[in-house]
This record gives C-alpha cells, structure tokens and sequence, in this order.
C-alpha cells in the first residue's frame, strides 16, 4: 500500500493533467452486464488497504454496487509506464466522513448533487438548468442568472442522502510497468477479506506472484 500511495503521488508530481487521481471503474448489474466509468481517487487507507470516491448512490454505479457490491478498477499513467490494477468488495464509509468531504467541494459541485438525477434520462441541457434551478429554490437558495451562483451570505449547502462515498476494499492489486519489447512487469498482490458480524472488514496477510506480460 505505501508503494500504491507513492504511484499516486508520483503521478501528481508528474503534472499529468487534468486528473491524475482518475481511476476506470467497472461494476456488474444483476443480469450480468458489466458497465465502466470514470471515477477520482479522492482518499487511500494504506493502513487498510481501501480507496475512496464519491458518487450518486442512485447511479448506475451506485445501483449495481447495491445489488453486487464488488469491483474491479484501473489506473493508468501512459506517461509514466505505469498501471494499477485493483479488485474487491465495495462498501460505504460512515456518514460524517461523507458530510465532511461535501462541505470542502465548490458550492456548484454542491448543487449538482441535489440538481442531477445521475444516469436519469434528460431532454436537454436546458432542461437539466432548470431543474437545478427549481432544486436550489426548494433548498432555499438564491440563485443569480443562468450562471447557477449563489447570492453573497447565503448558508452551507448539506450533503444529501442520497450522495456519498464509497470503500473499494482492495482483495487483490496488481502492479504493471511498461518494458521494452513489451516486456511487461507485473505482479499480483492478493488477500482474504472477511466480514464480521459488525460488518468491518478484517484482512488476511498478502500473497504476491509475478505474472507473464
């Protein structure tokens, strides 16, 4: 975990623009279907082992971790040779740790939370300003223009219930570097995760095998 934590900041010193914390991250429907995004690394738990991101839990994503709360994701720095590969189970963390990362994010971010209906069919654009519009004034905010600003003084925007974080607990990681001639190198890292009956995960010691690029 301490060399997944430098990878990262690795990749912010390398200025890769504009997120080098992006991660690709797949989740499973029901029926099978698998379905990718796009998602940042907003936190890593080297003691744990765990990332963080946040979303809308009413998602696609958020539906299908409710569902089948396991994933698999993928961070790939072409400029550095480098990629990270993880799988395990999802889980959300504790309430104040979520209210706490929405109140640090800029006021729009804020609205987008309660004015979008995140993978919901939309007519237009317009549509979607408006929409926001009406949900800020049913919070009770004031909002200037077409620009979606607030007016000066106006209170904190809380978090809404249906918006958060989540833990994807990493149960195996894999390390790649780019070599020549394709001579990739690539070790896995894996783990046994159990729940216990208050729901915390415990891990079991890490394995490690070189793979054949």
């Amino acid at each position: 975990m301490p060399l997944v934590a430098q990878w990262l900041e690795d990749a912010v010193a390398a200025n890769i623009q504009p997120n080098p914390n992006a991660m690709t991250l797949a989740t499973v429907a029901a029926d099978g279907q698998p379905s990718a995004r796009v998602v940042l690394v907003k936190g890593l738990s080297e003691r744990d082992g765990y990332l963080v991101f946040y979303t809308h839990y009413g998602s696609r994503k958020g539906r299908e971790l409710a569902g089948n709360p396991l994933a698999a994701a993928v961070m790939h720095w072409d400029t550095l040779g480098r990629q990270l590969r993880f799988e395990g189970p999802v889980l959300r963390p504790p309430e104040a740790e979520s209210d706490a990362y929405f109140a640090g994010r800029p006021w729009l971010s804020q609205l987008n939370a309660w004015g979008s209906d995140q993978s919901e069919p939309i007519e237009t654009r317009g549509d979607l300003i408006a929409q926001a519009h009406r949900r800020a004034e049913q919070l009770g905010f004031q909002v200037v223009g077409d620009e979606l600003a607030p007016q000066e003084g106006q209170p904190a925007m809380a978090r809404p219930s249906h918006w958060g974080g989540y833990r994807l607990w990493i149960a195996a990681l894999e390390f790649w570097v780019h070599g020549d001639g394709r001579f990739h190198d690539r070790i896995r890292y894996q783990r046994s995760l159990s729940r216990g009956d208050t729901g915390q995960l415990t891990a079991g010691p890490w394995s490690s095998v070189r793979l054949q690029p």
